[in-house]
């Protein structure tokens, strides 16, 4: 028998990096079937393939979308009716210096980073079974000062904050709130950030050279916790 035997879960964020990672690892825990979202479908549809369980349905989506999460939501509720854990991961993130951010940069961040957690999590509460998990995906840059990340660093200090605020708000329905922190993590999206693939190179080692292991983490080592 798997820890998650009998679960329903949904994993924002789904189709690549953590989000895909967790979804392999929930499956292979025995979780009844689990839902993963992503903006684009073809990315969804790959993960779909490479998680290779027929338990496993994508929903296409804007976290940041209320139109969006109220279609995911009524297929949840239409094809199971409740969920057990919620993992709020979907996230954006671009390089921005003081000095240079706009108004869109700013509006984009928060839109998916903090908006996106916040109604997922709470359009999720009437299916959330009582004594249900809800885990939200922070970083180390809500606790640490990184360059030209700053809107970042401040959505990810905003969700750690909700997770102290639920924790309070569900302690009556026994529903766990916990935020995960991962520092660098080898994704599609940590390698996106700088603007070349020379810059790209330069920003993996200057991570990879800032961790006490000196390497970048994996998507299955943060999917394991």
């Amino acid at each position: 028998m798997g820890k998650l035997d009998g679960k329903i879960a949904l994993i924002t964020g789904g189709s690549d990096g953590i989000g895909l990672a967790t979804a392999q690892r929930f499956i292979a825990e025995g979780t009844e079937h689990v839902f993963i979202t992503g903006r684009r479908q073809q990315a969804l549809d790959d993960a779909v393939k490479i998680i290779g369980a027929k338990n496993v349905t994508a929903v296409q989506g804007d976290t940041s979308n209320m139109a969006d999460l109220d279609k995911l939501f009524n297929i949840i509720q239409k094809e199971k009716g409740r969920l057990d854990i919620i993992f709020a991961n979907a996230a954006c993130c671009t390089f921005a210096p003081l000095g240079t951010i706009t108004e869109k940069h700013f509006d984009d961040t928060f839109n998916v980073n903090v908006k996106g957690v916040l109604f997922t999590v709470q359009n999720a509460l009437p299916l959330l079974v009582d004594g249900g998990s809800i885990i939200l995906n922070a970083s180390t840059s809500s606790i640490q000062g990184d360059p030209a990340l700053s809107v970042y660093c401040a959505t990810k200090a905003a969700v750690r904050s909700f997770a102290r605020c639920w924790t309070v708000d569900l302690k009556e329905r026994k529903i766990r709130v916990n935020t995960l922190s991962p520092g660098a993590i080898d994704t599609p999206l940590l390698r996106s950030l700088g603007t070349s693939e020379e810059e790209n190179k330069m920003f993996m080692a200057s991570w990879q050279a800032a961790t006490p292991m000196n390497r970048i983490g994996t998507p299955d080592e943060i999917a394991k916790v």
